[in-house]
């Protein structure tokens, strides 16, 4: 038993995958990996030191290099009981390791440098991750809305019954919200850049003494580590930070991952009470402590749960970006270290949660044609009318017929807890001309949904389908629930 509190984030709900980008061994590897960019551009870009030799050597970057993944931890942690710095103590860490650099590591830069830039690109390929679960729920709910694409079933407005739709059709609503946050997604990957190298003010000071004032050679330097990085290029000015803005604009989109996945999980629980759509629940699975017949719709409930969290959570980087003073203040340390990553590993549960539920999705197509038949004759009053006026049937006596019946079959339904009885209502007038089977032909629920179908396949065809083709490379993943 652990005596330390651990984060639910990391204990119950987030990836392996998605915990590792957030780990310690990711953002000290990552920083060991900028200060090799930071050496490789100031050696290339021809540093001289005050014999107008140069100042870095092949020798010293390849023993960089040779340590990047070995990280001595336990010199590093020493070292900070000292210094209490965590970036000079890994400075000092990784040149024990690699006597011959010791002297050029970290040259010229702040502490931002490692952090501020490691930062953006821990967030990059989370939201690369991220983008892959998205994806593969969009997948999932791609199947299911092909397959249940002609299956009517009553659409709700107000949460009460409405003109029909398909079970396909409305999975298409879920899709297309999470259509609209992969662009967002993508649109935030393709604008994430690097903070660079630009010192405690943002202003290249340090780099001026260098490089003795060669401007021209200074402006070299960003572009450069940003290449040497993965990353197209960096942000053109800044203060001693990136602008924490950037923060608040990856968090919005995460935001929005989860309004869509909380629409979906309250769907899902609507249509579970309903009896017509279920969450997967498994043979050992208790539903209730207290009442063993239940069948809770837990996952969808934690979506919701995670959900609720996430976007109170994109609050704390929108504040924190409005409230930096100046060229930085160290007021979004704390914050940022706890916000960020927490929005990440909730969003990563949120979406196998929602891959896992989509998997499993259990549909009960006879509970939804028996409730769509006890509503349906209400819906279906206008085309009877009109079949019966074509048999010759006088429209204003008919109107008036069917809406004294349809008062009549409301009441059976409601106040004494009746079947719908309308049908046998106006199969019994005369005045209508119209046998039951004849009336009930009418009632088939595929009459009633309009160009559900058509929309369905056309969204898919048009919409989804060239999404997924081009990144069939990702597709097939397996959502493991922990809990």
């Amino acid at each position: 038993m652990n005596d330390k509190y651990v984060s639910p984030l990391s204990e119950r709900y987030a990836s392996k995958e998605m915990q590792y980008i957030f780990s310690p061994d990711m953002k000290f590897k990552t920083w060991r990996r900028l200060w090799i960019a930071l050496a490789e551009t100031e050696k290339e870009l021809g540093l001289k030191d005050a014999n107008g030799e140069p100042r870095i050597t092949d020798e010293q970057i390849e023993e960089l290099k040779s340590h990047v993944d070995d990280i001595n931890y336990d010199v590093a942690r020493e070292r900070e009981k000292i210094v209490r710095h965590d970036v000079m103590s890994h400075v000092y860490a990784y040149g024990k390791q690699c006597p011959k650099a010791e002297g050029i590591i970290h040259l010229g830069a702040t502490s931002c440098y490692v952090g501020d830039n490691t930062d953006v690109i821990v967030m990059t390929e989370a939201l690369k991750l991220v983008r892959t679960k998205l994806i593969n729920v969009i997948d999932k709910l791609a199947d299911f809305a092909e397959k249940y694409k002609s299956l009517p079933t009553l659409a709700f407005t107000h949460f009460q019954p409405a003109q029909p739709t398909t079970v396909g059709k409305r999975a298409t609503l879920w899709m297309q919200e999470l259509m609209l946050d992969l662009n967002d997604i993508d649109y935030m990957i393709s604008q994430q850049k690097l903070l660079g190298s630009k010192g405690t003010t943002g202003t290249q000071a340090s780099f001026l003494e260098l490089f003795n004032g060669d401007h021209e050679t200074i402006k070299k330097i960003d572009g450069m580590i940003a290449q040497k990085m993965g990353f197209e290029g960096c942000y053109p000015v800044s203060g001693q930070t990136y602008s924490r803005k950037v923060d608040a604009r990856v968090l919005n989109v995460l935001s929005g991952i989860a309004m869509s996945a909380h629409k979906f999980s309250n769907d899902i629980r609507l249509l579970q009470h309903l009896k017509e759509i279920e969450e997967p629940f498994e043979k050992t699975q208790i539903g209730s402590s207290a009442m063993a017949y239940k069948r809770n719709p837990m996952r969808s409930e934690r979506i919701a749960s995670l959900a609720n969290y996430v976007m109170v959570d994109s609050l704390n980087p929108a504040i924190t970006a409005a409230t930096q003073w100046f060229e930085r203040t160290l007021d979004d340390s704390a914050n940022k270290r706890i916000s960020v990553p927490e929005a990440f590993l909730a969003v990563d549960g949120i979406l196998d949660l929602y891959l896992n539920v989509v998997d499993g999705l259990v549909v009960y197509d006879k509970v939804i044609y028996q409730r769509f038949m006890k509503e349906i004759p209400f819906m279906a009053t206008e085309n009877i009318m009109m079949d019966a006026v074509k048999r010759g049937g006088n429209r204003q006596e008919l109107h008036e017929k069917i809406r004294e019946y349809s008062m009549m079959a409301g009441e059976q339904v409601k106040k004494y807890g009746n079947e719908n009885n309308l049908v046998d209502l106006i199969a019994n007038d005369e005045a209508f001309g119209m046998t039951k089977e004849e009336i009930v032909a009418i009632l088939e629920p595929i009459n009633f949904v309009g160009r559900a179908p058509e929309q369905t396949t056309e969204f898919l065809e048009e919409v989804v389908k060239p999404v997924l083709e081009a990144n069939k490379d990702i597709l097939g993943v397996k959502a493991e629930i922990n809990v």
